[in-house]
């Protein structure tokens, strides 16, 4: 099929990607030129394990990338994959993602035939219904369901593992109300169904639901991650190993063992946000998510806590602490949500000397937020003359370290991730073990 991608982004561009990989022709269209550039000589423009092998492969084949949206006359079906970033009551701008439909329906006016915009991006129950297809109609002067068709197809992608994720999908999720629009994701994903261990429940269900599947799936996960944090926490007071007692419960079907570690907590682009908007719809509705507060409340005292089992041991006052760590997971360069930021955040308050460490970019983004702290190129030179170390992200790298932890001024790690193994010379504080 001929698919067109508007907004080159994380998810963007991994869909991209993937859509090629699967023998589909797909241009990716951005205003960034920069983007485009990178993504035609064959470069990921942003850092995703597996998608720089991808977009090397395809660039120039079945993947090209332009600055044009008349591009997208050529083809079958858009994906709208533009940001809904937050606003500070916690509810999404949807302005990015109107100006990106008032370009495709501007377009589409000049095409001739069906088309399907599919909605990528992520946006609340009604929205769709209420705004984006109202601007769509406007713009393209059609009417939709009968010369355009609108589609919400979540992704269900995890940064990291993002091209894996697509690849070998649970689900797949067809929110529409237009027969032709199921056929044509019907035969966009037939790949995916189709291969020999495909494990992908096809879901067809009307536009609202699609849109609450996408808000459902990361707020319950996130939920899960606050309660056996809440449990685990509890579990640290009474001297319990919560990951054997999360190694146990998880053998629970009813209850499953993903998303049993504790630690930290949960960050990214999506947990929180989709969180926070969750909560504010229903505010709107004039109802309040006591659960869902407390979700956000207990995983945002995680951080903090780490700091407080630090000062059982040290003084941070005016003494410098390393802080491990600070994408909010491994293998990406994103900080959005990183728990480092509140950790960094409460050791300032306290009058710390904060020197951090990431093996990727991150380090770069949080600088431009937290100018005060000290950046340096490894965790060697963070521990260097350290009162204390927070491990922040669980990097390989970080389950390695050994000898550094002796080139501490006083060897006091405590551990948020449980990748450092507890050893005689350090004073080992596990955040919920």
């Amino acid at each position: 099929m001929n698919v067109s991608v508007v907004g080159s982004g994380y998810v963007g561009t991994s869909v991209a990607a993937c859509l090629a990989d699967l023998g589909h022709d797909v241009v990716a269209i951005d205003i960034d030129a920069d983007i485009v550039e990178r993504i035609n000589a064959g470069e990921s423009p942003i850092h995703e394990p597996g998608l720089p092998e991808l977009i090397e492969e395809h660039a120039g084949g079945r993947l090209r990338a332009t600055t044009e949206h008349a591009a997208l006359r050529d083809t079958d079906l858009t994906f709208v994959a533009m940001q809904t970033p937050s606003r500070e009551d916690g509810s999404i701008d949807l302005s990015v993602v109107e100006a990106g439909m008032r370009d495709v329906g501007e377009t589409l006016a000049e095409k001739e035939g069906y088309h399907l915009v599919v909605v990528k991006s992520t946006v609340l129950p009604g929205m769709t219904e209420e705004r984006l297809i109202p601007v769509l109609e406007e713009a393209s002067g059609k009417t939709e369901g009968e010369e355009f068709g609108v589609a919400v197809n979540p992704e269900f992608q995890s940064q990291g593992s993002a091209v894996d994720d697509f690849m070998n999908p649970d689900k797949l999720v067809f929110g529409a109300t237009d027969d032709r629009a199921y056929g044509l994701l019907r035969d966009l994903y037939a790949p995916l169904v189709e291969q020999a261990d495909a494990r992908a429940e096809v879901v067809e269900t009307g536009l609202r639901e699609g849109a609450m599947i996408k808000y459902a799936n990361n707020v319950f996960l996130a939920a899960k991650i606050s309660t056996i944090n809440e449990i685990a926490n509890v579990c640290k007071e009474y001297g319990v190993d919560s990951y054997e007692v999360s190694d146990a419960i998880g053998l629970d079907e009813r209850i499953g063992a993903s998303f049993l570690r504790s630690g930290a907590g949960w960050g990214g682009s999506c947990f929180p946000k989709d969180t926070d908007a969750l909560r504010a719809a229903a505010r709107e509705k004039e109802y309040e998510p006591v659960l869902l507060d407390a979700v956000v409340t207990v995983n945002d005292r995680q951080p903090v806590r780490m700091v407080d089992f630090l000062e059982r041991h040290v003084d941070v006052e005016g003494r410098r602490v390393a802080v491990l760590g600070l994408a909010f997971k491994p293998e990406t360069d994103d900080i959005r949500g990183s728990r480092s930021k509140l950790a960094i955040e409460a050791l300032e308050q306290r009058g710390a000397q904060v020197v951090a460490f990431d093996p990727t970019e991150a380090a770069d983004h949080m600088a431009e937020q937290y100018p005060d702290v000290k950046y340096v190129e490894s965790a060697a030179a963070a521990l260097d003359g350290a009162h204390g170390a927070l491990v922040m992200t669980d990097w390989p790298e970080f389950a390695a370290l050994d000898a550094e932890f002796d080139a501490m001024a006083d060897p006091v790690v405590v551990d948020g991730r449980r990748i450092v193994e507890r050893r005689e010379g350090i004073v080992y504080e596990g955040l919920t073990w």
